[in-house]
């Protein structure tokens, strides 16, 4: 076998890394704190229902299929997808817009509420698949090391959608306020207000309408099963309940990390835990970034999560459901100019059971309710009790049937659990905010800078928060240790 490598952490991200370095001829081992790999990717397995506990949707398949087919292999070796038809539904106070899986379908919607909206509509899609195509072929694959990364014919020619904002694209387009949250929505994902995120990553636009909405047959933990499934064919061991103590430096080297009280050595050590967690594993005078840097950083929302097992199908909604029947503006500014628990929170609702049988018991539905909130705000019992009521009844009168008749159980998750199982900064779900100063090299690195052997991979570095960023960083950093 080649050098060893310690990963910290099972998420994407690391698992990524685990295949690629395998592949390349390194003696891997992943060491994971909690009980099953994925990191925030687990499952929850309840009464027959199933639920994944973090992320839910499936968008931009080239991505994954790309991943699988470096191995040789293809999604369809692992996991069934289907494309949702339609992909998902918008509630507003005064109306529902379905957006469904092909443009036309999509402009017709548009054309409903606003006449004429489909021709600027299908102009924005045409841009946004040109920022598709430069982004993931050229921009995200780089390693974040150099801003002349981002400097090539294709950027240049551009660089003036890296200073507007996305919110201006759309608005300067756009007169009707539920067709301007319909487009600013995907960009959430990026975990920045619309206002702060550069026009280029309307790609996100295109993964949405032009790429669409899938599933994976049995959930999204179907994709944390096949990267073990691939990883340990390729040779990565890996350790689960072996949570990492301290990492090992001597002579400006890491050598070490301690596992449950025992020092294990290896040649190379990667991190795909939490960045700002993984630095406190390191003596002081070792640390990249200050505690004051990480409180300068705007960061990705946390989240109030409940997993409800209802005990009949439930009417008018879809496997993936918005809920922006309140001002979208003042739930974010409450999530990131004056962050506190949100008056009238916007929400997301998903019943994978919609359209995966396997996902509940026959005639019942699972249910996966969320709220965007502030990272780092208080969370006790009663506040979650306070907001499952808050958007329940919402959820009944948007949707016009009774179900708090109909739930069986329900569980909850927030911002004390983020910072209990996965050591997340201030409890954060998404990682760190793709916002124009926390864009490509100007993000954490994949590289430590005073420590040599030392790597970190994730949502916190290059290219960003989401499943297939997580891929593709994994991807980057195993080139990064190759090279060096």
């Amino acid at each position: 076998m080649g050098k060893s490598i310690s990963i910290i952490g099972s998420g994407f991200s690391a698992l990524s890394a685990s295949c690629y370095l395998a592949k390349a001829g390194f003696d891997v081992s992943i060491y994971e704190k909690n009980d099953t790999v994925g990191g925030r990717a687990r499952q929850l397995i309840k009464d027959g229902f199933t639920f994944d506990i973090g992320p839910s949707w499936y968008w931009m398949p080239d991505i994954f299929e790309k991943f699988f087919n470096d191995f040789g292999k293809s999604t369809s070796d692992y996991y069934q997808l289907d494309k949702l038809s339609p992909a998902y539904k918008i509630f507003f106070s005064d109306d529902v817009i379905t957006i469904g899986d092909h443009m036309d379908q999509i402009c017709k919607e548009f054309e409903r509420i606003e006449l004429g909206s489909s021709i600027p509509l299908r102009k924005f899609i045409t841009r946004a698949q040109d920022h598709y195509n430069i982004a993931i072929n050229k921009v995200v694959l780089k390693p974040g090391l150099s801003p002349f990364e981002l400097v090539t014919k294709e950027t240049i020619m551009r660089l003036d959608r890296f200073y507007k904002t996305i919110s201006s694209e759309v608005r300067k387009n756009f007169k009707n306020p539920k067709l301007i949250s319909t487009l600013e929505f995907p960009v959430l994902f990026l975990g920045a207000k619309p206002n702060q995120t550069p026009s280029f990553y309307s790609f996100m636009n295109f993964a949405d309408f032009g790429l669409g909405t899938w599933h994976p047959k049995g959930g999204m933990y179907e994709i944390v099963k096949a990267m073990k499934s691939l990883a340990e064919s390729l040779g990565v061991s890996i350790h689960v309940n072996s949570n990492v103590e301290k990492i090992g430096v001597k002579n400006g080297q890491a050598q070490s990390i301690t596992v449950n009280g025992k020092e294990i050595y290896s040649d190379v050590i990667l991190s795909g835990a939490d960045y700002h967690h993984s630095e406190t594993l390191l003596d002081l005078k070792y640390r990249q970034y200050s505690e004051t840097y990480w409180e300068g950083r705007t960061f990705a929302p946390s989240s109030l999560l409940f997993y409800v097992g209802f005990n009949q199908k439930l009417k008018n909604v879809e496997h993936h459901n918005l809920f922006f029947d309140t001002d979208f503006e003042k739930h974010a500014e409450e999530i990131y100019d004056n962050p506190k628990w949100p008056k009238d929170p916007l929400f997301y609702v998903n019943f994978p059971s919609v359209t995966d049988k396997s996902m509940a018991p026959d005639g019942c539905e699972t249910g996966f309710f969320l709220i965007p909130i502030a990272p780092g705000l208080e969370d006790t019992p009663e506040l979650r009790e306070q907001y499952f009521n808050i958007i329940i009844n919402r959820f009944e009168k948007r949707t016009q049937q009774d179900v708090l008749k109909n739930i069986l159980f329900k569980e909850s998750y927030c911002v004390n659990d983020f910072v209990e199982d996965y050591n997340s900064y201030k409890g954060n779900a998404y990682g760190m905010a793709n916002t124009l100063m926390q864009t490509a090299f100007l993000r954490p690195k994949l590289k430590s800078k005073k420590v040599d052997g030392l790597y970190f991979t994730g949502q916190l570095t290059v290219p960003g928060p989401g499943v297939p960023p997580s891929l593709i960083s994994g991807k980057l950093v195993a080139e990064l240790i190759e090279k060096h």
